[in-house]
């Protein structure tokens, strides 16, 4: 009897424990009760549908470009389909952009625009939840406390959103949305040491907006022996989704030469480039100098940097200044301050927003601004490759692409939490 009493006894406590062990869980990863969020998430969906209010009154500026560009990919006309970028070289978008707009075309067109734009909001704040997860795996089993990491995601992705609702909603620029968030996917998936998602990914963020080449150097960061497969994912889709172009129509070649003008507010005219429209040699100049420093950036052991230093190229060197090119800017800083470093206030976040968006908005002139630009890109540059770096314990994304599923799974569980 007296045996049968107290194994009755021992369920209760151990279903007390077991309630309190979770509720203990909830509570260092942030969970609400009975919810699959956190709280850090609840605060940044709000901060995006504010800011998507007060800004979509006035969005969906470059819209019309998709609507045109995606209707002639689909079309026989002349200088539809495969003649495309022969004909209209001004619609530098890539074509996997082009078919996602296809996506929004049944509807009617301000609720196809409407719908794009809280589509494109909605990839930000998926993109801020892989960015957590990625630091959670770079960072696993090095002791990261993952309530400081989500302090510092959610502080960083306060200043991320705004430039994210310019790009997505203001100017509705699905191509350049589509390459930012395919490479986040890429570096993720760096994180867990999956090296064909990661060619996949970055393929096709450079079959959505071409600039995403700068971004190609995050494969170098996977282990030597991944990389030519890595390789091949990465070149065959991006000749699969650009070939048939250039085969289609010869004169596609020319779609490389079209020039934009160059504004006064440039870091250009701080080179002494006073062209009234892009120099022959701008394009050629921002991709070299994205791909070295990407490449320098993964020989230093900071992979973390290279979108940062991509976007920093395209800042440096293109002749226009339209603000959703932060973007780009705000998605390296938000890289680089919680997954290529550690400290709790995510610095550079908060200086790209102040320095690039409110630059623009708040500074006298336009050579002003164009110093602006350029101190940010050698400063932020100079400090992410030559800054000494804390060390982390353990080989991060190289030493788990070896691990068992079993420990894979588990990596992913903690990386979860954030």
């Amino acid at each position: 009897m007296r045996g049968r009493g107290a194994g009755r006894s021992a369920g209760p406590g151990r279903s007390g424990r077991a309630a309190r062990a979770g509720t203990d869980y909830q509570a260092s990863t942030g969970r609400i009760v009975g919810l699959p969020v956190r709280r850090h998430h609840v605060v940044l969906l709000g901060w995006t549908v504010l800011w998507f209010l007060l800004v979509e009154p006035s969005g969906g500026f470059s819209w019309h470009y998709l609507r045109q560009g995606e209707e002639l990919l689909f079309s026989d006309r002349p200088d539809g389909g495969l003649a495309l970028y022969a004909h209209h070289p001004e619609l530098q978008i890539g074509p996997v952009s082009l078919a996602v707009a296809r996506l929004f075309a049944p509807f009617p067109p301000h609720t196809g625009e409407l719908l794009a734009e809280a589509v494109m909001s909605g990839l930000g704040l998926a993109m801020l939840v892989l960015v957590g997860r990625t630091a959670a795996l770079h960072y696993l089993g090095t002791g990261t406390n993952h309530r400081r990491l989500q302090q510092r995601l959610l502080i960083a992705g306060l200043a991320f959103i705004p430039m994210w609702v310019e790009v997505s909603v203001r100017f509705a620029h699905l191509d350049d949305v589509l390459a930012l968030f395919f490479t986040t996917l890429a570096a993720y998936e760096l994180s867990r040491g999956r090296a064909a998602p990661v060619g996949v990914y970055l393929a096709l963020a450079v079959d959505s907006k071409p600039w995403a080449l700068a971004f190609a150097p995050l494969i170098l960061a996977l282990p030597r022996a991944r990389w030519p497969r890595t390789v091949l994912w990465f070149a065959g889709l991006v000749a699969l989704a650009w070939l048939p172009f250039y085969l289609g129509d010869l004169d596609t070649m020319a779609a490389a030469k079209f020039t934009i003008p160059n504004q006064p507010a440039s870091a250009l005219r701080w080179f002494g480039v006073t062209d009234s429209a892009t120099p022959w040699w701008d394009r050629p100049a921002q991709f070299a100098l994205g791909l070295s420093l990407g490449v320098l950036a993964v020989w230093r052991g900071r992979w973390p940097a290279v979108v940062l230093l991509g976007a920093d190229a395209r800042i440096l060197l293109d002749p226009s200044v339209y603000t959703y090119y932060s973007a780009s800017i705000l998605l390296g800083t938000l890289l680089w301050d919680t997954v290529g470093q550690r400290r709790l206030v995510p610095w550079w976040s908060w200086i790209a927003l102040a320095a690039l968006y409110g630059g623009t908005l708040l500074l006298p002139s336009d050579p002003a601004r164009g110093f602006v630009r350029l101190a940010f890109v050698v400063v932020s540059a100079g400090y992410v490759l030559l800054w000494p770096a804390q060390r982390r314990r353990g080989r991060g994304g190289s030493r788990r692409a070896a691990g068992e599923d079993g420990a894979r799974r588990r990596a992913e569980r903690e990386a979860a939490a954030v």
